[in-house]
């Protein structure tokens, strides 16, 4: 029987099943943060349980914390008091926990790959949307529930009802200064923010053979962003050589055997998917978003398009008044009060290299103010000994401390009400970055490129 990568993956997991029902599928890693474990925490206590695998959960501080002076007390009350309860709970039931100074401290959807946690093959869970990104290494990765949580610490399984099947193939060659943020976008404008709900989706074709391993872990990212369960590329070579040698990655004899799985994690010739979509790399340009979902992008060289939906016209209408935009308006040339570079979406340190190929010799626009954030204390520090930072100071930038930061706006980075910022994470929705704040989202390219100019530039324009 011919299988896809996700029923090889998936169905290898299943403990039990259900009639009618979900899968109790087993759960090989678990990713937790201070927002979303503390009420896990206390119905484990409520219940007088203990963790079942403590050294299969690995904790980090990332959503709630500062990102400048994390030397000195969190200032805010509760972000302080969430940080503090995920480190007494993760003493009293024996986890890892990478807090604030931790070498290994950062964004959790960053600090899970670049230690080798995140490997084929696995099942893979944390209380936050964007655990698909681990889907880039061929696992089965996705966002749960605080009561979700809970039952993954108490028995280290879930119940799931399993996704349908989609695949995305793009296939040709990408142009110049197109990233993988923007094959992304591309896809979600086409298919919609809600386009691939109750998918599983598996990408495919030349376009992402040829992408690093940062760039698919972007893709696989905003694969929750189209509305679906997950995203997942099969491993190759290019995951194996990504994943050896990092500290927990199988070590010598097991590493053979690993190899030898992880090879066979390719969807079979002839497997069926209930839905499939072919895209030309050819068709893609440097995007942007302009209004308050992430399917709501064009190329950035077009105008805002006048909605052809009578069903939907108001609500586009709506989108367009809160980002004070209007049908048929140009995006090139709009003045941007922030840039922000960084978050589990474009936080790594492909991402700064990108970003510090454009601004380069050149000088930040004065009407901007740029917030700079790796996504972990690994990431910062191959920028310092890397050069990048020398090139950011010298550009006028400043480079801030690792966490989610702007992203979602639970710290002090918040962008203000009215204000436009070019954003490298994933969503627009209305304050997502804050109260009032208008997010359009693109490329590291495209950020820096209007981080020199104080407008939305095509990266193309300054190279």
């Amino acid at each position: 029987m011919t299988k896809t990568i996700f029923d090889k993956v998936w169905d290898s997991h299943v403990i039990e099943k259900i009639e009618d029902g979900p899968d109790v599928l087993f759960i090989d890693r678990h990713f937790i943060h201070e927002v979303t474990s503390p009420v896990a925490f206390v119905g484990l206590k409520n219940r007088g349980l203990k963790v079942m695998y403590p050294e299969r959960t690995f904790a980090t501080a990332d959503h709630n914390t500062p990102t400048i002076n994390q030397h000195l007390p969190i200032k805010d009350e509760l972000s302080a008091i969430q940080v503090k309860t995920l480190e007494k709970n993760c003493n009293e039931h024996g986890i890892d926990f990478w807090g604030l100074g931790h070498k290994k401290n950062g964004i959790v959807h960053v600090v899970g790959p670049e230690n080798g946690i995140t490997q084929p093959g696995l099942t893979i869970v944390c209380g936050d949307s964007h655990t698909s990104t681990h889907g880039a290494f061929g696992a089965i990765a996705f966002g749960i529930g605080t009561s979700e949580v809970e039952m993954v610490l108490a028995c280290q399984s879930i119940m799931q009802q399993k996704p349908k099947k989609m695949r995305i193939n793009v296939d040709g060659e990408l142009k110049s200064h197109v990233t993988p943020k923007d094959v992304a976008i591309f896809i979600i404008s086409k298919l919609s923010s809600s386009g691939a709900t109750g998918f599983f989706v598996e990408y495919s074709g030349k376009v992402f053979k040829e992408m690093s391993m940062e760039g698919r872990m972007t893709v696989c990212n905003l694969s929750i962003e189209m509305g679906a369960r997950g995203g997942m590329i099969a491993p190759d070579e290019k995951t194996f050589k990504y994943i050896k040698g990092k500290e927990y990655a199988p070590k010598e004899e097991e590493w053979d055997k690993a190899i030898s799985y992880w090879s066979k994690l390719k969807t079979d010739k002839g497997a069926v998917f209930d839905k499939e979509y072919n895209f030309k790399g050819e068709e893609i340009e440097p995007m942007i978003t302009y209004g308050t979902n992430p399917g709501m992008a064009i190329p950035i060289s077009k105008s805002i398009p006048t909605s052809k939906k009578s069903d939907s016209k108001a609500s586009y209408l709506k989108a367009l008044d809160y980002m004070d935009f209007k049908e048929g308006d140009q995006m090139i040339g709009k003045k941007i009060d922030y840039v922000f570079l960084g978050s589990c979406t474009n936080g790594r340190i492909e991402d700064f290299r990108t970003f510090a190929s454009i601004i380069k010799g050149k000088r930040k626009s004065d009407n901007v103010d740029a917030w700079l954030v790796p996504g972990s204390h690994k990431v910062l520090k191959s920028i310092k000994d890397e050069g990048i930072l020398d090139i950011l100071t010298d550009s006028g930038f400043k480079l801030r401390e690792p966490g989610c930061s702007a992203c979602l706006a639970m710290n002090d980075d918040k962008i203000p009400k009215g204000k436009y910022a070019v954003s490298t994470t994933n969503r627009n929705f209305e304050g997502r970055q804050g109260p009032g704040a208008r997010t359009l989202l693109a490329s590291p390219l495209v950020a820096a490129a209007t981080a020199i100019t104080g407008k939305i530039t095509d990266p193309r324009e300054i190279i």
